[in-house]
């Protein structure tokens, strides 16, 4: 993964996240924490909210980051496909102590994390050229 993916992946900590059930789709924002050895996003949802209830049926979801701004030469963004899983055992345990780091107040919430493997992350980044895409796929 190119390493401008990774640096804005990193420097962002909020998602919008798009999943399907039924052929209805849904979208929800959350906070994450970025596995870079791992190439996924770590976020934490109950698994009674819809967006949950939508992947725990249809994994396959899509996601993106972005910087908002007007000015179209500072145009970044990330658009994401990927796979959502429960975390669980040590995976869960390592998860844990990444998010907690990242979100110290999260300790004083239930946690129920998921991770989002990805499998396709394509950014817009316009200093690199208007319109300059960078790709990765799994």
């Amino acid at each position: 993964m190119d390493q401008r993916i990774i640096d804005f992946i990193n420097g962002h900590h909020l998602l919008t996240l798009a999943t399907s059930k039924d052929n209805i789709p849904y979208c929800s924002n959350a906070f994450y924490v970025f596995d870079v050895q791992k190439k996924s996003l770590i976020f934490s949802s109950n698994s009674t909210t819809k967006h949950a209830q939508d992947f725990i049926v249809n994994p396959k979801v899509a996601a993106s980051i972005a910087l908002e701004t007007k000015i179209v030469e500072k145009i970044k963004g990330v658009q994401l496909l990927g796979d959502v899983i429960e975390l669980k055992g040590y995976d869960l345990e390592k998860a844990t102590k990444q998010y907690l780091k990242a979100f110290p107040y999260a300790r004083l919430m239930k946690l129920q994390l998921w991770e989002m493997e990805l499998t396709f992350v394509k950014m817009t980044h316009n200093r690199l050229g208007f319109g300059k895409k960078l790709i990765w796929e799994k």
